[in-house]
């Protein structure tokens, strides 16, 4: 696992995202973590623990808790483990610049625990203790868009279980888990577009949980 690519991609000097340093995993409290993304547009970075960094995959609808609906979900650059806990504003001109909201968070845990195997193989089945996401999911390597520039194209599939819902939970649970913000209040506060951000958050007339 390696963060040049990440590196290659950010000034440090003006992004206010973590460098980070590859370090090492414990099989028993691998960390994931979604973020919520409005950069050029509207995306999901869903992020797993492995080898001491975050693999990484851009899901442009979000996760879903619905098993008949699968989600794209585009293989990005690792991220360092410190970027689990960024949220704010990447500044304008730089990579991915915009609003950065950390929509959950919490373990997951390998069905196999030959991971390098499992994504060699592209399917990758785990199960999510987060605050919002939880339960039995899978990775699913596809032919597809990107996958013969280096983005491999996958899909996220929530399986059936005590957890599985017809609910859109990206819709009805928009709060930030560390901030409890919506990405409008996450740009104000830290002197990003305002205007930009609110497009990401749920529209006028659409009445979320009051809390996460």
């Amino acid at each position: 696992m390696s963060l040049a690519r990440y590196r290659k991609k950010r000034n440090f000097v003006t992004t206010p995202e973590p460098a980070g340093d590859v370090g090492t995993s414990e099989m028993a409290r691998l960390l994931f973590v979604v973020q919520k993304h409005r950069a050029s547009h509207l995306h999901y970075d869903f992020r797993l623990e492995w080898k001491g960094v975050l693999l990484s995959w851009a899901i442009p609808k979000g996760p879903c808790l619905d098993p008949s609906i699968k989600r794209l979900a585009m293989r990005t650059e690792d991220h360092p483990l410190e970027y689990a806990n960024f949220e704010g504003v990447i500044p304008e001109g730089g990579y991915g610049a915009g609003t950065v909201m950390v929509w959950d968070k919490g373990t997951w845990q390998p069905d196999n625990p030959d991971v390098d195997s499992a994504l060699r193989k592209g399917d990758l089945k785990f199960i999510l203790h987060g605050k919002k996401l939880k339960g039995a999911w899978v990775l699913v390597r596809t032919p597809g868009y990107g996958s013969s520039a280096g983005r491999s194209s996958w899909l996220l599939i929530k399986h059936r279980d005590q957890y599985a819902t017809k609910g859109d939970v990206a819709v009805e649970r928009p709060y930030s888990v560390l901030t409890h913000r919506l990405l409008a209040q996450i740009a104000r506060e830290g002197g990003g577009d305002v205007e930009k951000a609110a497009s990401g958050d749920p529209e006028p007339g659409i009445t979320p949980r009051s809390s996460e």
